[in-house]
């Protein structure tokens, strides 16, 4: 028998910790899960959507040059997240009002309403209220 596992955290690259906890706590509305000092320049730093019971993000500095390279194109300008929402059009406002950077117009899929957006970082996500 295979034993039951979990992808439990997702490295995040950030520029800088308190600037990706603002964005993702307050434009994003993630929970703070947990902020812990490992040591004078590095912080165990995770956020998740509220209620969510997946995947959560470990916003990681970069602390070198190569690292920094990649902070907003962690994929190869591919989209990276998929952030589903049950109200689709609440929750696209809520962003919009927050001067979210939007890659297009909502479009509608056999899957439900969907639209691609940029964090903060450039970063590409897609926005989806499934059916």
């Amino acid at each position: 028998m295979t034993s039951k596992m979990t992808i439990a955290n997702i490295a995040f690259l950030v520029r800088d910790y308190d600037e990706a906890l603002r964005y993702f706590t307050q434009v994003l509305r993630f929970e703070l899960i947990e902020d812990r000092q490992l040591s004078p320049d590095k912080r165990w730093l995770v956020v998740a959507p509220a209620s969510s019971t997946g995947a959560k993000l470990l916003l990681a500095k970069a602390s070198t040059a190569e690292q920094m390279s990649h902070v907003g194109d962690q994929t190869g300008g591919r989209v990276f997240l998929f952030l589903e929402t049950e109200d689709f059009w609440e929750t696209y406002t809520h962003l919009e009002s927050h001067g979210v950077t939007f890659t297009e117009n909502p479009r509608e899929e056999v899957y439900g309403t969907v639209v691609v957006f940029l964090d903060l970082y450039g970063n590409k996500w897609d926005l989806i209220g499934r059916r």
